[in-house]
């Protein structure tokens, strides 16, 4: 697929963005003179105690490479040899990560069919048959993916009744927050009222789609987790050696407020382009746009045209349906020109 080289702005992934400023900024700052490796810097340091400040002084945060190290590496935290997850059948460890649980952590993936991509308790109760039963993998962890596959979001209310029927049942919750500060920022909460406050366990805090070169966090709320995570960030070979870097664009992102003022404009420029797309024949929303995705269906030929200049996936290729995401740095303009051009394939199929 070629892309015109005249518009290279993409609407495929958030991952496609560049870097924000503030965060190449504190980058070069930790760019001076010689530091101690692993971790044992004042840049990790001062972003393991920037963690407590955001999520609270239970919180500790591990800085890693990847998001789907940050999931290997929580959910290693709490799960045994005979284990399961239970979380939706759309969810990015099931769908998207290679088989990383199954393969590296030697567990079961019980999943669920779900609307919206989203978990309800119920579907936690139903998975809970097999308790006790030698002969059955034993569901430990319930996994929920913030935002979700289909760009919806988990208010703190739902979350909460989550963990309280996973902990009712002798289960933790684990968040894969790839995109947290969307769902925040959607809801207009900070970010420890849909973690720390809402009964989650371990979760992962996704800097890469937020504007970040390559840093993500694990973080634990669950003391009794806390002791295991470094062997377990080395096995996985998630521990990096120059963590300065890592730490300094975690800690930019938390300072004051850069995560909220990125995320939030994303899902500004995500529901303009959804607006936009309202008057416009045969083509329609798929999914409410909660976040900084919009999932829409197009006529074959439409998307076809657009598929021409523009960079983004289909969803569903039999059914229509696209996914266009936003970034920190997709401007008005972007959306608008964008809103134009689908406007005029639409004109001309």
């Amino acid at each position: 697929m070629l892309i015109d080289p005249t518009y290279p702005k993409s609407f495929a992934s958030d991952n496609h963005a560049g870097v924000h400023p503030d965060i190449l900024d504190a980058i070069a700052a930790a760019n001076h003179g010689d530091a101690p490796a692993y971790g044992d810097d004042s840049w990790t340091s001062a972003f393991e105690v920037k963690i407590k400040e955001v999520f609270g002084p239970g919180a500790e945060g591990f800085a890693v490479l990847n998001g789907a190290g940050a999931n290997m590496v929580g959910l290693a935290l709490m799960l045994g040899r005979y284990d399961a997850v239970i979380c939706a059948d759309s969810a990015h460890i099931a769908t998207h990560e290679a088989g990383a649980a199954e393969r590296l952590l030697g567990v079961k993936l019980m999943t669920v069919p779900t609307e919206h991509g989203k978990l309800q308790p119920d579907d936690i109760k139903a998975r809970l048959g097999g308790i006790g039963n030698v002969h059955e993998t034993q569901p430990t962890v319930v996994s929920i993916s913030q935002v979700t596959e289909l760009g919806t979001c988990y208010s703190p209310d739902e979350i909460t009744a989550l963990a309280d029927t996973a902990h009712a049942a002798g289960l933790r919750l684990h968040m894969d927050g790839a995109r947290l500060a969307n769902a925040a920022a959607y809801f207009g909460c900070d970010l420890k009222t849909i973690t720390a406050d809402a009964g989650v366990d371990v979760f992962s805090f996704g800097g890469t789609k937020n504007g970040a070169l390559a840093a993500e966090a694990v973080v634990v709320l669950d003391p009794s987790l806390t002791d295991a995570v470094p062997y377990l960030r080395r096995q996985s070979l998630q521990l990096a050696s120059k963590m300065r870097f890592i730490s300094a664009q975690l800690s930019a992102l938390l300072t004051d407020d850069l995560w909220l003022r990125n995320a939030a404009h994303a899902n500004q420029m995500a529901a303009r382009l959804a607006n936009g797309i309202a008057d416009i024949a045969d083509v329609s929303l798929a999914q409410a746009v909660q976040s900084n995705a919009v999932f829409a269906a197009l006529p074959p030929a439409v998307t076809e045209t657009l598929l021409r200049r523009y960079s983004f996936h289909y969803w569903d290729k039999a059914a229509g349906i696209v996914r266009w995401m936003t970034a920190f740095d997709t401007t008005s303009e972007h959306v608008d020109d964008f809103l134009d051009d689908i406007r005029k394939a639409v004109a001309s199929t």
